[in-house]
């Protein structure tokens, strides 16, 4: 399923992180564990964000996913399922004439 996994990284831990080299090793496993479709970090609400969009393809994977997040970073990490273009208009023809119906 398109999951997108978003990460919020403690400022404290993720500045020790990136000056003892920490942050670089664990991004660049969790990208590879993950083989995203899509990948964007950014600021937000005054803490380092990623936005990563990957295939989860059992939910039994998610400790391994978040848990280096969680004890390396101190991150707090949202999984949601999410579409394309396709799947939207996919959904959309499922429910045909009865959008709006009721």
């Amino acid at each position: 399923m398109r999951t997108t996994l978003k990460l919020k990284i403690d400022t404290e831990a993720g500045s020790r992180a990136i000056a003892d080299g920490t942050m670089t090793d664990v991004m660049q496993q969790a990208l590879e564990r993950l083989r995203p479709e899509a990948a964007y970090f950014a600021p937000q609400d005054g803490v380092r964000t990623a936005f990563i969009v990957f295939d989860l393809e059992d939910p039994s994977q998610i400790p391994s996913i978040s848990e280096p997040l969680f004890s390396k970073l101190n991150a707090r990490i949202e999984l949601f399922p999410v579409m394309d273009r396709e799947d939207l208009q996919k959904g959309l023809a499922q429910i045909g004439g009865s959008a709006g119906a009721g």
